[in-house]
């Protein structure tokens, strides 16, 4: 078939949607499809929320299918849509109704009802779809909650799959995701203050909060124990998972969580938090990761736990390389372009 990927994308930003769609396109192709990915930029502050699903609406495509994934792309209009949910805008939704600092929306007449009308457009946009997959179960519950959908759950193999191999168990912890507050960098640099040497924290990724977080250790007196990197080439991630302890990854309701995936497929333990989202599908508490409660005492313990175990964090590493035998993008493709 001729297929269409359609994607939003924040200017100058790059991250696990980007890298979902593109490995998208290239599992389409592997199955013999002729296959284009379509991005337009979406802006996500309050005022300028529509402007990007309107312009989905605009876009002509001729295809055989579409399958859309991130908010607004599955505003396209097409006879035969399959929508594949990365999630929808956060901020008017689950952001909104936490109070989260990261949402620019608050219970003013403005936000109120940008959010009543974005509800009823992502029902009508998603309603035309021929069938609605989601990411994980967390965005099919989101989706159910706040806007009464129905939705599929399709899990998916993380970028570096095919290269990603167990090593040693080292003396570091690993964090790899984007410097954003939703993602709580923070906590990993406070917890390592109550870890004692010779554990230390590699906190690989660049972000809007990565220079901050670069005072905080400084501040902390931590510039020997943990280190930020920034942008780190795949190759040589590869090895840092390799070489770890444990993978540490302890966002804020996560939609999915490649770095959760990626840790497994190396054999490392994951350490998360009890609210860190769909990381939940696949961290299950002393099987293969820990769940902490989400304080950086909570998260310092389960590294120490872990760092004086190392039997323990060789246990867990091995039971979640083994919970994701079964992922398969081939499988991922027979459904998304099944009729």
């Amino acid at each position: 078939m001729d297929i269409v990927v359609c994607g939003a994308q924040k200017p100058f930003v790059r991250g696990g949607a980007e890298q979902h769609q593109e490995n998208l396109v290239a599992a389409l192709e592997t199955a013999g499809h002729r296959v284009d990915l379509v991005r337009l930029p979406v802006a996500w502050e309050k005022g300028r929320l529509f402007d990007s699903p309107l312009a989905w609406r605009m876009v002509p495509i001729d295809a055989d299918l579409v399958i859309a994934t991130n908010f607004p792309s599955y505003f396209v209009q097409h006879p035969n849509k399959v929508v594949w949910l990365l999630h929808q805008h956060r901020g008017a939704y689950d952001g909104f109704e936490a109070g989260a600092s990261w949402s620019d929306f608050a219970w003013d007449d403005v936000s109120l009802e940008e959010q009543r009308l974005l509800t009823e457009w992502d029902v009508a946009a998603l309603s035309e779809a021929r069938t609605v997959f989601s990411n994980s179960g967390v965005v099919s519950r989101r989706l159910a909650r706040f806007n009464g959908l129905d939705s599929t759950p399709l899990a998916h193999p993380p970028p570096l799959h095919e290269v990603l191999h167990p090593g040693e168990f080292g003396d570091y912890v690993l964090s790899v995701q984007r410097q954003e507050e939703n993602k709580r960098p923070h906590l990993l640099v406070e917890a390592m203050a109550h870890v004692p040497s010779p554990v230390r924290a590699v906190m690989a990724g660049r972000g809007e909060l990565l220079d901050e977080v670069r005072r905080h250790v400084e501040d902390a007196g931590l510039a020997g124990k943990v280190e930020l990197p920034g942008f780190v080439p795949d190759a040589d991630l590869v090895e840092l998972y390799a070489g770890a302890l444990a993978v540490v990854y302890v966002p804020e309701d996560e939609d999915y969580g490649y770095t959760t995936l990626q840790a497994f497929y190396a054999g490392k333990p994951v350490i998360c938090a009890a609210d860190s989202g769909a990381v939940l599908d696949w961290v299950e508490d002393g099987v293969t990761g820990l769940v902490c409660d989400g304080t950086p005492a909570g998260l310092a313990a389960a590294i120490r736990r872990l760092a004086d175990d190392p039997a323990l964090a060789q246990r867990l590493g091995a039971a979640g390389r083994e919970r994701i035998a079964d992922l398969s993008w081939a499988d991922v493709v027979a459904r998304l372009t099944a009729p």
